[in-house]
């Protein structure tokens, strides 16, 4: 199903309207349960393609397909849902943030059978980079039940949404998810068997850190083999500020260079 943009945003219960980009970005997401955050503006961000389409899975209130085509003013997308009260939520951001001539919103469970999502409008080998932030946790391990939904994940979903990726990436896109880093074997195992010149950025709280996140990039078709790059700390050594590269980033003034 897909939601038409036009309809105008109101102050509801349980919906807030937080500011991303510095302001460039008003986002309406739900008070409770899984909020956009730094996740979803690095992914935004990672998006390496300054034209064409983008696909957006599982994409929420829509923060990481935003902040892409704010950076990018030759690139369209397409964000897809499960959740029709969140994709609603979604459909208002791009009209609120002025970007209805450029997205769509499709309510779509995705990782159902390929015949079903191009029934639904998502054509397969079309778009030319694809976005994901998967949930982080297996069924029954999430930290509280409000972010049950959103962040409940089955051991062998994961694969799904890599290989719903791969079907709708164009020859030669790119896909790019950001995970946990401790999901990152079964994240590389699903990118290598469909992907080549994968590039892995881990992503550490402060230098000498382990990895709390991981960004992977693969090229549908590219035979190239893995680069793994050095891991980038956020936060500077002291206190809660964040380095430079990723304060310009989360300004809006700057993309991720990797």
């Amino acid at each position: 199903m897909s939601l038409a943009q036009g309809a105008e945003i109101v102050k509801r219960e349980g919906v807030t309207h937080d500011a991303f980009l510095g302001g460039r970005l008003t986002i309406a997401q739900p008070a409770k349960g899984f909020r956009a955050g730094l996740d979803s503006v690095l992914l935004g961000a990672a998006v390496g393609r300054s034209a064409g389409h983008l696909l957006d899975l599982g994409a929420g209130a829509g923060t990481a397909a935003l902040v892409a085509l704010a950076d990018r003013p030759a690139l369209t997308a397409t964000l897809v849902d499960a959740d029709p009260d969140i994709a609603a939520l979604a459909a208002e951001n791009i009209d609120s943030n002025g970007f209805s001539a450029r997205a769509r919103v499709l309510v779509l469970d995705f990782t159902g059978s390929g015949r079903s999502r191009v029934a639904a409008g998502l054509a397969a080998d079309a778009y030319d980079a694809v976005i994901a932030n998967p949930p982080f946790f297996e069924a029954g391990t999430a930290p509280a039940p409000r972010r049950a939904a959103a962040r409940h994940m089955p051991a062998d979903a994961l694969d799904r949404w890599v290989r719903t990726a791969a079907a709708h990436a164009a020859p030669g896109g790119e896909v790019i998810f950001i995970h946990v880093a401790g999901r990152l074997s079964a994240l590389l195992a699903a990118f290598d068997s469909r992907f080549g010149a994968i590039t892995l950025l881990p992503l550490i709280p402060r230098e000498g850190d382990p990895a709390h996140r991981v960004l992977i990039r693969g090229i549908k078709g590219s035979r190239a083999p893995l680069t793994l790059l050095a891991s980038r700390a956020l936060h500077t050594p002291a206190g809660r500020d964040f380095r430079a590269e990723f304060e310009a980033i989360f300004r809006g003034d700057d993309r991720l260079h990797w």
